[in-house]
């Protein structure tokens, strides 16, 4: 890159007010036709979006169009859909405040704790002893009040149970604790104008909404595919001028920069005809900083979600394209049978394709940033590597060996490696019973591959049979088959018996045939054989 040049326009990082954004002059991309729509498509409403993906400024936003503050929406797209702009009391709570805490009454008393605010500003009454109770009073002297209906609005609603998960003891009495304090929601229909609920996972109504029966969950509607998030349009136009100046920064043209910017945050949808998505946090992270980053990862561990794929014994290398139903991943967090649903709600996966004859949906990762980033955090869980010393120990040589076709020396740098580390405390164990199976090697070469942002399938199905691995690079595709029991040659012959590389050979490129032999003792590849 050439010297840094610092980017003049001023973007919201980490500001999630609407009122901030807009009255300090901010970046603001303009969504409030589809806030509009929303507030006007149903009493009830559930959205679920990955975290920072704009929920919090989705929420402000509507807590700023419900109490009637028309000078923030001035020269906006909701100006000519909203003609009356009459105030309503709004009642809004950020649950993200209430996660952590290690008791139901723990828990209680932080809810009542967040409406504190309200109460002092709306009144209370000794007898209310249950945050749902106060709630419900609120609710009530609200509408007396102001003889106006209440719009309440609950963002990152889930967040109090994501982290007791699968856990019975702990999860069914915090559950309890919530299903009391949301089910005012129900009881004060006839006071409440309109309520939204946002969050990251889909618990069932019947277990924390027991008593909404009427919540329009809206997160797999085309219409509102776009809500939060980045669109394509938005990022070529609202943002375009970021990408010039990043442009100047990585010495390259705008069009090219654009192509590295998508390829890094691009590739997220939440419906089957669905724009393609940005992650909002990354591109504006990006933009300001002028740099490529995977900031999404570096803002957050994914504990819980690793915590559930362990959970689910799930395998990872079935991860980069899945055809299902969409049963199988839009479903309560508490019915899970795999970690389908909270990958996907979390956004690790997205939704790639939509096949209308068979309505199967395609999932995969979306994009680079969250390859590199969930690939790291899987390693050391996985293979008992330190992601950090695979890019810094080998990776960088690695890649360059094979950008040269030069296999041999790509293998020998992998087996000095993985003869050279020790591996991440309390794997030893692990690693002696599952180092004899070649699935484990499989793991491994897969998260090495995806940390480059190669594209790597496994188990890859085929009219001979199944190739235990197929690496796509630019000008090359190689097919790997690995053996445990046998030899580098067997697994040469097992490539050609099978046929395995006959459907690359019209790709275009060149197709590299790879039978590697490891050893069980000394976990590295000690035999390698090669075909063109």
């Amino acid at each position: 890159m050439k010297n840094m040049i610092i980017n003049a326009r001023r973007y919201p990082i980490g500001i999630q007010t609407f009122s901030e954004i807009i009255t300090n002059g901010y970046v603001y991309v303009d969504k409030t036709d589809l806030v509009w729509q929303l507030g006007h498509y149903a009493k009830y409403i559930f959205l679920s979006r990955p975290r920072r993906f704009g929920k919090s400024l989705l929420t402000s936003t509507l807590e700023s169009y419900f109490k009637g503050e028309k000078s923030l929406f001035e020269g906006l797209k909701i100006m000519p859909l909203e003609k009356e702009w009459e105030e309503y009391p709004v009642i809004r709570l950020d649950l993200s405040t209430a996660k952590g805490q290690d008791s139901p009454a723990e828990l209680r008393d932080k809810l009542t704790l967040l409406l504190k605010p309200y109460k002092e500003e709306y009144g209370s009454d000794p007898d209310e002893k249950t945050p749902g109770g106060v709630l419900a009073g609120l609710i009530r002297r609200a509408y007396k009040k102001t003889e106006k209906q209440v719009v309440v609005l609950l963002d990152e609603y889930d967040a109090p149970l994501l982290e007791v998960l699968h856990e019975g003891e702990m999860l069914n009495p915090m559950r309890k604790v919530m299903q009391e304090f949301y089910q005012p929601l129900k009881a004060s229909e006839a006071m409440i104008k309109f309520c939204f609920i946002t969050g990251i996972t889909k618990f069932s109504q019947l277990s924390i909404f027991s008593t909404i029966n009427n919540l329009k969950n809206v997160t797999m509607l085309p219409q509102f595919s776009a809500i939060c998030g980045i669109t394509e349009h938005e990022v070529k136009t609202v943002l375009a001028e970021g990408i010039e100046k990043m442009a100047v920064n990585y010495n390259c043209s705008a069009e090219e920069m654009f192509e590295r910017i998508k390829m890094r945050y691009d590739g997220y949808h939440f419906s089957e005809t669905s724009d393609d998505i940005y992650n909002p946090y990354s591109l504006l992270n990006a933009f300001t900083d002028c740099k490529l980053s995977n900031y999404w990862f570096e803002s957050g561990t994914p504990t819980f979600l690793i915590r559930q794929m362990q959970h689910f014994r799930t395998d990872i290398m079935s991860l980069d394209r899945l055809d299902v139903f969409s049963s199988e991943f839009d479903q309560p967090t508490e019915a899970m049978q795999s970690a389908l649903p909270l990958l996907y709600q979390s956004g690790y996966l997205t939704i790639k394709d939509y096949d209308e004859e068979t309505e199967t949906y395609t999932l995969s990762i979306p994009n680079q940033e969250v390859r590199i980033g969930y690939t790291e955090g899987l390693l050391p869980v996985y293979t008992g590597l330190e992601a950090g010393r695979v890019k810094a120990g080998f990776a960088m040589k690695f890649w360059l060996a094979l950008k040269r076709h030069d296999v041999d020396l790509a293998m020998r740098e992998m087996q000095a490696y993985l003869a050279s580390i020790p591996y991440v405390e309390g794997f030893k164990k692990k690693l002696r019973e599952v180092a004899i199976a070649e699935g484990f090697y499989e793991y491994t070469m897969y998260l090495i591959f995806s940390t480059l942002n190669f594209y790597v399938r496994t188990q890859v199905k085929c009219a001979g049979g199944r190739e235990d691995m197929v690496v796509w690079m630019p000008d090359a595709i190689y097919v790997f088959e690995l053996k445990v029991n046998g030899t580098a040659q067997d697994a040469l012959k097992e490539i050609d018996n099978g046929n395995y590389a006959i459907p690359y050979q019209t790709d275009g490129r060149s197709v590299v045939k790879v039978g590697v032999k490891f050893d069980s003792e000394k976990r590295v590849p000690v035999d390698w054989a090669v075909s063109i």
